[in-house]
């Protein structure tokens, strides 16, 4: 099991400064415990958080004693990346519970390498139900069976673990093939050129025509004189 040290965190302290000393602020709670508050080293939760996810069983080791948990909620600083606060989920190592476990997906299909279709995945994890010490990590889907157009893989193709009982339905997709839609280009309608230069030829003749009501011209007044 995938063990984290932990110390029991004053209510008053300086989270800013926990933090920028290598220390995550956390709680836990569930299973009857009452939330309390306490810190773990950084580097060491996200080698659990990566290794474990959060449909693993942790062990919280304290110095009162160690607390089986799920890693329930994690915040992370939309900046860096880095976590910022835990919550742990208390958990009964002798009762079953249902979490949901993400999907790996493997293997090669040969309808996408030939190019006839498209990989569609539906679903990206699964609800299922099981003893904490039997929780999986992940779940392994596999696409190699998807050999033409409209084959699928469903939920009860996917093989669990021993004491692993899947809550989400036999029959839901999973993954399929679809085809390939191949984009028609748009080709743009062609310009019609002379329409374009008899209306710039008719704006030239307005502009060099007299506009109506205009004030006469000194040539203008000596013809009408003449």
């Amino acid at each position: 099991m995938f063990v984290i040290k932990a110390l029991k965190r004053d209510a008053g302290a300086k989270l800013d400064a926990l933090r920028k000393s290598g220390k995550i602020p956390a709680v836990f709670y569930g299973a009857g415990k009452d939330t309390t508050s306490i810190t773990i080293p950084n580097i060491e939760f996200k080698k659990v958080w990566r290794d474990a996810g959060e449909s693993s069983a942790v062990k919280v080791a304290m110095e009162g004693g160690d607390i089986d948990v799920l890693i329930h909620e994690v915040q992370v600083d939309p900046v860096t990346d880095e976590p910022i606060h835990v919550d742990f989920l208390v958990i009964d190592m002798k009762k079953k519970i249902k979490v949901k476990v993400p999907l790996t997906f493997e293997g090669i299909s040969n309808a996408v390498k030939s190019g006839i279709g498209n990989l569609v995945k539906v679903l990206h994890e699964i609800e299922i139900e099981a003893l904490p010490a039997d929780l999986p990590q992940t779940l392994f889907v596999d696409i190699s069976k998807l050999e033409g157009l409209d084959k699928n893989v469903v939920v009860s193709d996917i093989k669990l673990p021993a004491g692993v009982v899947a809550i989400t339905h036999s029959t839901d997709v999973v993954a399929s093939i679809v085809a390939q839609v191949e984009e028609k280009e748009e080709v743009a309608a062609p310009v019609d050129l002379t329409a374009i230069e008899v209306e710039k030829k008719g704006k030239k003749e307005e502009e060099g025509a007299p506009s109506e009501g205009a004030a006469p011209t000194k040539e203008e007044k000596k013809a009408e004189k003449k």
